[in-house]
């Protein structure tokens, strides 16, 4: 037997030449030169994808942060409410909306600090904290909760102007009654009865007859006198009849 051909391994271009055909060698000149000219723009492409995935990846792994640090501060807040303590609360509801002002936390604890502060004969300090809520939240929710507090707050100050305004603005459908009864009080305490009783029987309607609250709006329509006329009573209540 003959001794085979000696073959160097580091020479890979002509080992390659004497593998392929020429079919095969063209579609490697092809593949070269389609490399060559848009070599460095699939290149950046695939590490703008990486770059965004891996952004996206921290960006993902401080929210988680953010929001487990601000679980401690609105932990904190629920104590110090409980305690009573206003100063307290004050300064840790502060550093709850300082350091994490985009969270849920964030929110729910400007909401119970609000409370705290109107209990405590602050009223300034509530009307802030809720007007922080209504227009920084992110979540409708929380928002139509803030302004109907806030329009509450502004009512007990005698400023039925500013909380007329602060119910006019848009709210989620489900917050119709709520918004319609409110405007129901402030019109009330103005000794307005018509337009009261205008914006009550709005809330009576835009309840469901299951919600206990809307006992309480047939209440204010009775004080105002007549009670509640047919042509108000909700759909799902003329259905269930």
């Amino acid at each position: 037997m003959g001794t085979p051909p000696t073959i160097d391994p580091f020479n890979l271009k002509f080992v390659m030449a004497n593998h392929l055909d020429l079919e095969e060698q063209e579609q490697l000149d092809q593949l070269k030169a389609f490399w060559s000219q848009y070599g460095n723009y699939i290149t950046w492409a695939l590490i703008v994808v990486l770059g965004a995935f891996a952004s996206w990846n921290l960006y993902q792994r401080w929210g988680v942060s953010q929001a487990s640090q601000a679980a401690g501060l609105y932990d904190e807040l629920d104590r110090v409410v409980a305690s009573k303590d206003i100063t307290k609360v004050e300064r840790v509801f502060a550093d709850l909306k300082e350091k994490f002002p985009s969270t849920i936390q964030a929110q729910q604890g400007a909401l119970m600090a609000a409370k705290v502060f109107f209990e405590s004969a602050k009223p300034d300090q509530a009307k802030a904290a809720l007007a922080w809520v209504a227009e920084k939240s992110s979540d409708t929710g929380y928002q139509a909760i803030a302004k109907l507090r806030l329009a509450g707050v502004q009512m007990e100050s005698k400023a039925f102007d500013e909380a007329l305004k602060q119910l006019d603005g848009n709210f989620p459908p489900e917050y119709a009654g709520l918004v319609a009864d409110r405007r129901g009080d402030v019109f009330f305490i103005q000794g307005k009865k018509p337009e009261a009783r205008a914006e009550y029987e709005k809330a009576f309607a835009a309840m469901d007859e299951r919600i206990e609250y809307r006992r309480l709006v047939e209440v204010k329509l009775g004080a105002l006198g007549g009670g509640v006329t047919a042509s108000k009573v909700s759909p799902a209540a003329e259905v269930k009849k």
